[in-house]
């Protein structure tokens, strides 16, 4: 018998919950300036609480989202956030209460998948979730970048709220789009650009094609620069730190990316959660000047129901797989599934591969391979020529990339 019990939150308890979310993460209250924004962010049904003798323990949180999966198909969508256990309650199962509520909520109203992004990689994978895109952290002396190119429509820099409502659009429209991206909800906007913009100093630029195109906004990029050196060998240097950058077509990604590279009076040029297939090294004279700094998890991916998620996406033409999923806080996923050019369907049959949700999931979109998971010993294989096949399968064109942190 547990000594804590879970409950869904209401509105006068949201914000005891978010400061004890913001006290697993060693920061004080927020003040009410930022709870104005945070207070935005809680929907009704989707914050639960652990509570013992009367008082808040733990909490976890989720957002209402959309998910775009390989083929296009766009699936209900829960990104979770907000999760913490109080110190003085760790390692006595109040985060597997929570996490097995949340879980079980999340399916009963038809999400079909969760993702998270992990502050400690060693937690999730025991609640199912497992890694299923990354990321790239670059940084970019623009003092001897020599762009190639220049630009060939306009960018201009829009302020205040026009900027975000033109960010905001255009985002809608992007995205959901490569599978792992997401949708954004209300919310996000205002916590992360309107709240960010004011603080921060936040640059939106709008990118439009020539008149000889369609003329029309076609891309953005947020951005702010952090003040130092102009010369990067004189201290530190001022850094235009790349926030986020979402456009229609390649051209406008160049136009883009040679704008914030024509920046004066800047050192350096970072940019951070980047796809990985991005060639920004590309539009460069010397492509040394662009490092990689960081490859790093960004989506944690949970498959809420396997039978739903396995069949909303497309295969590529290869010979049969039957892969056999374990899960042990959503049973009902647990079974046998035969993988074919032309979907995926529940049987009775011997799996040929065993695996569990967690490592599933890492597989789902594309990211890593089964022949992978199976050297690393992740996945058991009783036909030898199983994960071969599974990952012709499963093989995608585009490395999955969600862009969204949260």
């Amino acid at each position: 018998m547990t000594d804590h019990d879970i409950r869904v939150l209401d509105d006068s308890q949201y914000r005891t919950a978010h400061t004890l979310f913001r006290g697993t993460l060693h920061h004080t209250a927020a003040p009410d300036d930022q709870w104005a924004f945070a207070r935005e962010s809680y929907d009704e049904g989707r914050a639960f609480g652990a509570f013992a003798d009367g008082e808040m323990i733990g909490t976890l949180q989720s957002f209402p989202s959309r998910l775009a999966v390989p083929g296009g198909a766009v699936l209900p969508h829960a990104a979770v956030s907000r999760v913490g256990v109080r110190a003085d309650w760790t390692r006595r199962g109040v985060l597997s209460a929570l996490q097995r509520a949340q879980l079980r909520a999340l399916r009963s109203a038809g999400d079909v998948i969760a993702t998270l992004r992990a502050s400690e990689t060693a937690i999730y994978g025991r609640y199912g979730y497992g890694v299923a895109t990354r990321y790239r952290a670059l940084r970019i002396d623009r003092l001897k970048a020599a762009p190639r190119t220049r630009p060939v429509g306009r960018v201009r820099l829009v302020e205040g709220e026009a900027g975000e409502r033109i960010a905001r659009g255009l985002f809608d429209e992007l995205s959901p789009g490569r599978a792992g991206t997401i949708a954004r909800w209300p919310a996000w906007w205002s916590l992360n650009v309107r709240r960010v913009a004011a603080e921060e100093n936040v640059k939106i630029a709008v990118r439009s094609g020539t008149s000889g195109t369609s003329g029309e906004d076609d891309g953005y990029v947020a951005f702010k620069v952090v003040p130092g050196s102009h010369d990067p060998n004189e201290g530190k240097p001022t850094t235009l730190m790349v926030l986020d950058l979402w456009a229609r077509n390649a051209e406008a990604w160049a136009d883009l990316w040679l704008f914030v590279l024509g920046i004066d009076l800047v050192a350096e040029i970072s940019a951070f959660g980047r796809p990985l297939d991005e060639p920004v090294q590309w539009l460069l004279g010397d492509r040394r000047a662009c490092r990689i700094v960081d490859e790093a998890d960004e989506t944690w991916l949970r498959l809420l129901d396997v039978p739903t998620a396995l069949a909303a996406r497309t295969y590529r033409q290869a010979e049969p797989v039957v892969l056999g999923v374990r899960d042990a806080y959503l049973p009902e996923n647990a079974g046998s599934y035969r993988i074919t050019a032309d979907g995926a369907t529940r049987v009775d049959d011997a799996p040929e591969l065993v695996l569990d949700v967690d490592v599933l999931a890492s597989a789902y979109l594309g990211d890593v391979s089964f022949t992978s998971l199976a050297t690393a010993r992740r996945l058991d294989a009783p036909t030898p020529t199983a994960p071969a096949r599974a990952d012709a399968l499963f093989a995608v064109s585009t490395p999955p990339w969600s862009g969204t942190y949260f």
